[in-house]
């Protein structure tokens, strides 16, 4: 009779007491291997450690499971120590397309990231950013007057999209959204949704007096004065979810709650 393959799994934590000690007790249990020999990469924490996770391991593609120590979690899975290896090979394959962004400076500089979540833009003083809007070389708004302006994935739209009022996205809908961050001219704008194989371009109409500094999820580059945003082409980053706890539904709850 042929033996069981035993399931390789790498665990990673953000370095907090009580997330060591679960991981510790996880290897214990299932052991423990490197990322690069892993089936399943397990990582504990919250959506921020998911994020860097992803990024992290970003070229050896391997799939990444979260268990939840964060405060929110909406891209994580319950923590249980029981049954892991069950989860893992019932678990649900989401495979999420992060934007790419390219800055560049007044010295010319080029910052190439990419952001499974979101771009964000705003500004770097006192003073409300003036930016351009450019959608596939053609200028939709010759001068937007605000805080910032947010570039989101679905998988990104519940977090500072959302909270910036912009729209909450189904995974699979294919648009981005853009969301404005408390626009003064035109008053009031919030923003709309892309297509997401739309080419975007942001351009600060007055670099030298209102500086604006862009990130791509946790990478920032400062002091820009354009920046081109896309969908990737080719890159898909796979994260996996419990059945019971498919990140659809988590969408859906998100947008439909009354408080």
């Amino acid at each position: 009779m042929r033996q069981a393959v035993k399931m390789k799994i790498c665990f990673v934590s953000f370095p907090l007491e009580k997330n060591l000690k679960a991981q510790e007790e996880l290897i214990k249990l299932y052991g423990n291997c490197n990322p690069e020999d892993a089936d399943f990469i397990v990582a504990l924490g919250g959506d921020g450690f998911i994020l860097k996770s992803l990024h992290d391991y970003l070229k050896i593609n391997k799939p990444i499971y979260g268990m939840n120590f964060g405060s929110v979690g909406f891209l994580m899975n319950e923590f249980k120590t029981e049954n892991l290896e069950k989860r893992l090979k019932n678990a649900q394959l989401t495979k999420l397309k992060p934007l790419v962004m390219k800055t560049i400076s007044p010295t010319g500089k080029e910052v190439k990231a990419i952001a499974i979540n979101e771009i964000s833009i705003r500004r770097e003083k006192y003073q409300a950013a003036k930016l351009q809007i450019i959608v596939d070389n053609e200028v939709r708004m010759e001068e937007l007057v605000c805080d910032g302006v947010i570039l989101s994935s679905a998988a990104g739209s519940t977090g500072y999209n959302y909270s910036a009022s912009g729209p909450i996205i189904p995974l699979g809908s294919n648009v981005i959204a853009l969301t404005a961050v408390s626009a003064y001219s035109p008053r009031h704008w919030k923003g709309g949704l892309l297509r997401d194989n739309a080419k975007i371009k942001i351009v600060n109409n007055n670099p030298s007096k209102r500086p604006i500094v862009a990130h791509a999820d946790h990478i920032e580059s400062k002091d820009v004065i354009s920046i081109e945003i896309e969908m990737s082409e080719g890159l898909e980053l796979p994260l996996l979810f419990d059945n019971d706890h498919k990140i659809e539904e988590r969408v859906y709850k998100e947008m439909f709650k009354s408080h």
